[in-house]
């Protein structure tokens, strides 16, 4: 089961958030300012794939983005690694600049391919059709 979603820059900023666990707002920031320094000290040779206290990270860099969603024990790595990078060619074929008004719409074609927070598709031909 998918945890949270994360997209963040280079420089550490959170530029978009999506939980699908209830968390409480100043966990949050502490949970996402520890993930965001597990996932941006990695080298480009580590694993993508991540333990941390009790769920995995994957996350994947796309030029000055990181996308790392956290996952239960339960989840498959490369089911979830598959998807962000359907996710990401999603948002290729749509925008050629994601900006901030675009995040709320982001959250929607996003959750297209979850049922609850698990993963139910990692096909992208759906997320392209809306």
């Amino acid at each position: 089961m998918i945890k949270f979603f994360l997209m963040v820059n280079k420089q550490g900023q959170t530029r978009l958030s999506r939980y699908y666990e209830h968390v409480e707002i100043n966990k949050r920031t502490v949970l996402e300012a520890e993930v965001i320094k597990n996932c941006l000290s990695r080298s480009k040779d580590e694993c993508s794939f991540v333990e941390y206290k009790d769920f995995k990270l994957v996350y994947r860099q796309y030029a000055a983005l990181f996308i790392v969603v956290g996952i239960d024990q339960t989840e498959n790595e490369m089911a979830v690694y598959e998807l962000i990078h359907n996710f990401v060619e999603v948002l290729d074929k749509y925008f050629s600049r994601v900006v901030s008004e675009t995040l709320n719409l982001l959250q929607n074609i996003f959750s297209l391919s979850k049922l609850g927070g698990s993963v139910i598709s990692e096909n992208k031909s759906k997320e392209k059709n809306i």
